[in-house]
């Protein structure tokens, strides 16, 4: 979301039948991931956290692009009861570009927070109708280029290719271009969940999403992405919200509620439909958006100023209305909550966010304080990755190099070791 302008819904029947019959398309083996997971991940049209337990976002967006001195908003938003939270970068094709250690620090402050980090590019905002929007191919390039920050995040992190990547021009080639994107993506070496949103500013009115999500389902590898769709005024009656969201679970494919409110300058959306609707099929929402909205839609933020005592009407009815986050949010299990056990060995996470192991030191044959159960990683209670037992773990999450600086040849904190991203203790990136 940025500024927008209304979205054509002329032929919207004709439309809506044909988006149907697509989805229809046999999605045999569709619902598997092709590796094994290590993180978040798509099984049968959920988003699955990687030790196989349900996982449904309920959040917020953040404008950290526009606004990256407002840090701790993301300890404002999850005090307000979120399990997630959007974040708003730039690819620096057209805002400042958000550095790989603006990005490392993002998700630091999430998994301080205990919150899941969905990472997104606003810089495709209305391609092809847009002139001064950026392509996928441009987002996947800012991707790749701060991969080494994401690594090993998988269970923290969902990225979110580009934001509305298509306006109402040229939406046709959001299929093709998107399971290219999804395509170089994998290619690159990402295992995290991807996220990919509708064309026509995310609002999906021509179908074009809904009638190909499947084909762009089966172009990923990994069979691990998640479809946004960005409710605004096109959905402004139960209907619409209804049969857009309940196509999407019929066919087994997973979507998300990305970004909706509860007005705009295109019509009045239906947020009580939205909610309810999300609530009963189990489908995550994520309101637009935290503070610092201009250009006339200053009615969506949720609270004033970046005052987290200061909710506006808007943000009180998505925290605590009926649906809202106060709710129905669970935290996800990788910190210790929602509907899982929390972890192992006794009971809970570890300091850098990972489940504590089980079976304990059995599952670390080399010993250097990680485990693996379960397809996932697991930290050795009281082993040299345990931060409760005196250190071993870098306040970002990642594991200080055993060997030092050895591992570090290019100076810049980071090294490799065991086939894993580490911090240089006293380092640049500690």
């Amino acid at each position: 979301m940025r500024t927008r302008i209304r979205r054509p819904r002329s032929g919207a029947v004709a439309v809506a039948l044909a988006a149907v019959a697509g989805l229809l398309l046999s999605l045999t083996g569709m619902g598997q991931v092709a590796h094994a997971a290590t993180g978040l991940h798509v099984s049968d049209g959920r988003l699955l956290e990687g030790n196989g337990n349900d996982f449904v976002m309920r959040g917020v967006n953040h404008a950290h692009t526009w606004y990256p001195e407002r840090t701790g908003a993301l300890a404002d938003i999850k005090e307000k009861g979120a399990n997630t939270v959007r974040v708003v970068l730039s690819s620096g094709d057209r805002w400042t570009r958000t550095s790989a250690s603006e990005v490392s620090g993002i998700v630091a402050e999430c998994r301080k927070n205990r919150l899941i980090c969905v990472l997104e590019v606003h810089d495709t905002t209305g391609y092809g109708e847009d002139g001064a929007a950026a392509t996928l191919d441009e987002a996947v390039d800012y991707w790749t280029g701060i991969r080494s920050v994401l690594e090993g995040q998988e269970n923290h992190v969902v990225i979110n290719l580009g934001n509305e990547p298509y306006g109402n021009t040229g939406h046709a080639r959001w299929t093709a271009d998107t399971s290219a994107a999804v395509g170089r993506m994998r290619s690159a070496g990402f295992g995290h969940a991807l996220m990919v949103d509708a064309p026509n500013w995310g609002q999906d009115w021509s179908g074009t999403m809904r009638s190909n999500a499947a084909s762009v389902f089966a172009s990923d590898p990994d069979r691990n992405t998640v479809f946004s769709i960005h409710m605004y005024g096109v959905y402004d009656t139960a209907a619409e919200v209804r049969d857009y969201l309940g196509a999407f679970v019929s066919a087994g494919l997973p979507i998300v509620v990305g970004e909706f409110g509860d007005n705009h300058s295109d019509g009045n959306p239906d947020e009580d439909a939205i909610m309810a609707t999300a609530q009963s099929l189990r489908l995550g929402y994520l309101g637009w958006s935290w503070s610092g909205n201009g250009s006339g839609v200053e009615y969506l933020d949720l609270v004033n100023g970046f005052d987290a005592g200061s909710l506006t009407g808007w943000g009180d009815r998505l925290f605590n209305g009926a649906n809202g986050i106060v709710a129905t949010a669970e935290e996800a299990t990788v910190y210790g909550g929602g509907g899982g056990d929390g972890g192992g060995d006794g009971g809970g996470t570890a300091p850098n966010g990972y489940p504590y192991c089980v079976r304990g030191s059995a599952s670390d044959p080399d010993g250097d304080g990680w485990g693996w159960e379960d397809s996932r990683s697991c930290v050795v209670k009281g082993g040299r990755a345990d931060g409760a037992a005196g250190g071993g773990t870098a306040p970002n999450g990642y594991p200080y190099c055993v060997r030092g600086s050895a591992s570090d040849p290019d100076g810049d904190g980071w090294g490799w070791e065991d086939s894993r991203s580490c911090v240089v203790k006293g380092g640049r990136a500690d």
